[in-house]
């Protein structure tokens, strides 16, 4: 739903990668269909496509997908750096930064086009604890300030801050909680 959190989990080969692939139109399904605000993403065609990821779906990746040869600021330009703490990292390369920066780098550059969806793809995989912690609080707060976010991840504590976790397994949703009234600690140990 327009403005939920979701985490999708399994194991190696249950499907996250593909679902999420379909969700971001960049694969088609054998079956059944997706429909992003009522249309139907099968619908779009093949010239119309780039242009559609680009006006509505963010992505945000685990090796963060920021172009080296450019700054941080052109990696993204944007008024995001400031709530992001970025601000003073903007002139530097990605390789001149900690991986958790080039991750808020890449949730900055997501953001720019106000997404429909952000789709993070194991964003906290190269991080470390530290790292991680600080990019799912700012998950958590880029929610709360109404954006649509599907992750898939390997970490029960990244899904921890998701108001509901979706279970995959071959391919299939088999179980999923709902945060409800829980804290991200007691989401954690569920």
């Amino acid at each position: 739903e327009r403005g939920e959190y979701v985490a999708i989990m399994g194991e190696s080969g249950s499907g996250k990668t593909t679902l999420l692939n379909i969700l971001a139109a960049l694969d088609r399904p054998t079956e059944g269909e997706v429909f992003l605000n009522g249309r139907a993403l099968s619908t779009i065609g093949e010239k119309e496509i780039a242009s559609f990821r680009r006006q509505n779906l963010g992505f945000v990746f685990q090796d963060f997908n920021l172009l080296d040869t450019f700054t941080l600021q052109d990696n993204i330009f944007l008024p995001l750096a400031q709530q992001l703490g970025i601000a003073d990292l903007l002139q530097k390369y990605p390789y001149e930064v900690s991986g958790g920066q080039k991750q808020r780098a890449a949730v900055a550059r997501a953001l720019i086009t106000s997404p429909q969806i952000l789709l993070a793809d194991e964003p906290t995989g190269a991080l470390d604890s530290r790292a991680s912690d600080s990019l799912l609080s700012l998950f958590g707060e880029i929610n709360r300030a109404g954006q649509t976010i599907l992750m898939v991840t390997h970490s029960t504590k990244a899904a921890s801050h998701a108001g509901r976790v979706l279970f995959i397994k071959d391919g299939v949703v088999f179980h999923q909680i709902y945060r409800g009234g829980s804290t991200n600690e007691e989401m954690f140990h569920r």
